[in-house]
């Protein structure tokens, strides 16, 4: 069973900094496209950044500058380092993975800016 766990969401106050992780296991991970999605309350699902097999990354417009998405395919594991950040940043954090028409989700870290 394809397990994707996120850890390091948490309360920081605005322009401070959060490493969000999301370890995989049972997938060849390194053939995935892994990406970070958010959620905020009453809004749509969005997605914030995505790394592909050869590193290329993208990123939405809002987060662009502050946010770093990168991988470690040794340890299975794809990062989000969340830098300046602003309250308009809170939202649960989802983890995914896909290739072709597989695409396996996280149960979400929730990260709150406040002050």
């Amino acid at each position: 069973q394809v397990q994707l766990v996120e850890s390091g969401g948490g309360l920081v106050q605005p322009g401070g900094s959060l490493r969000l992780s999301c370890a995989a296991s049972t997938i060849p991970f390194s053939i995935y496209t892994m990406s970070w999605d958010r959620q905020a309350p009453g809004k749509q699902r969005e997605l914030v950044a995505s790394i592909g097999i050869d590193d290329s990354t993208n990123y939405v417009d809002a987060v662009k500058g502050r946010f770093t998405i990168f991988r470690d395919n040794a340890k299975s594991t794809v990062y989000l380092q969340m830098n300046r950040l602003k309250p308009e940043d809170t939202a649960v954090y989802f983890c995914n993975a896909q290739r072709g028409v597989s695409e396996y989700w996280g149960q979400g870290t929730q990260v709150t800016v406040s002050s």
